[in-house]
């Protein structure tokens, strides 16, 4: 999908909010050391390194909090696209590189002198599960006589939030994190109108309204943006409502007419499915393979009217005399 191609500026601007990384470390990294981090003290970074191979990255969001008396960075990439980059290990040894040559330049070390820790994460939404390598270890050929003393390390934390949904026993939203993803893999606009509603009830509070702006937007940018690419819906005039509250209506609003839709198509492509099926049975499979985009993008009335042709029909083009 082009959104997973290209990363929405909208999910970016969520995991801009320390709410959502705050929940992010608490319920999807399960380590000693998140219990010892002061969240009060999260503080966002600029995720942009202007150098000549990598200019300007803006699918990355870099926050940094205390560790005891030390800062700790925590260097999320967003991965929204339908394919699984088999090299991620690399990218984030590149990227976490220029990371500490950006610390190192602005005198931000430890007070010892060392570079902070860092927690490299990678949060992908892609339908397939991921299979690349989490670690850059296996994806270099060995050499054996000493030279593997010289491979680099890398480990990525991968979130893949497909496979943590897949292994969830409990319906129950826990979290605005796991909200999100439950979001993103709703089946059905019911599930998004209760997943949205929890939403309104958790973020009710004045300081949290900034938050339940950028939900509301990420809403209607990504899911309903990604719903009527799927639906070949037209595009919207470019208005965009600035409450969750607003989106609940709208979405309720639009249900019913969605549901009409979807029963709709699902008939006429039957009706496609079934005039498929007899033009292979009577032409042959060839005759099906040359109409087959033909009939899938024909109206209902010319479905119609093609399955009343091919009673009598002797050639395939008769199907389509007279148009």
């Amino acid at each position: 999908m082009a959104e997973q191609q290209q990363h929405d500026p909208a999910y970016k601007r969520l995991f801009s909010q320390p709410e959502m990384i705050r929940e992010l470390l608490v319920e999807y990294v399960h380590e000693d050391w998140v219990r010892e981090l002061d969240f009060a003290t999260l503080e966002k970074q600029n995720g942009s390194y202007a150098t000549e191979d990598y200019r300007g990255r803006h699918d990355d969001v870099i926050w940094r909090v205390r560790w005891g008396e030390d800062w700790l960075y925590v260097y999320l990439l967003l991965e929204f696209q339908s394919g699984i980059d088999r090299f991620m290990a690399v990218r984030m040894l590149t990227y976490v590189g220029l990371l500490y040559q950006d610390l190192i330049a602005q005198g931000k070390l430890t007070a010892d002198g060392l570079l902070p820790p860092v927690l490299p994460m990678v949060l992908y939404n892609g339908q397939a599960r991921w299979s690349a390598a989490t670690d850059i270890e296996p994806l270099i050929e060995r050499i054996p006589g000493g030279l593997e003393r010289y491979r680099p390390q890398m480990r990525y934390l991968l979130l893949d939030e497909g496979a943590l949904l897949a292994e969830e026993r409990s319906p129950a939203l826990r979290s605005l994190v796991h909200a999100l993803f439950r979001l993103e893999y709703s089946r059905s606009p019911q599930e998004m109108l209760s997943i949205l509603g929890t939403l309104g009830e958790w973020l009710h509070q004045p300081e949290q309204r900034r938050l339940r702006r950028e939900f509301a937007v990420w809403v209607q940018r990504v899911l309903l943006r990604r719903r009527r690419a799927n639906d070949d819906e037209a595009e919207p005039d470019g208005s965009e409502v600035q409450d969750l509250e607003e989106v609940q209506e709208m979405l309720a609003e639009r249900i019913s007419e969605w549901e009409k839709e979807w029963e709709q198509r699902g008939r006429k492509e039957g009706r496609a499915a079934m005039l498929l099926r007899q033009i292979e049975r009577k032409f042959g499979p060839q005759a099906r393979a040359d109409l087959q985009a033909r009939v899938e993008r024909a109206t209902a009335s010319e479905l119609e009217t093609w399955a009343d042709r091919i009673l009598e029909a002797e050639r395939p083009e008769e199907l389509f005399d007279s148009e």
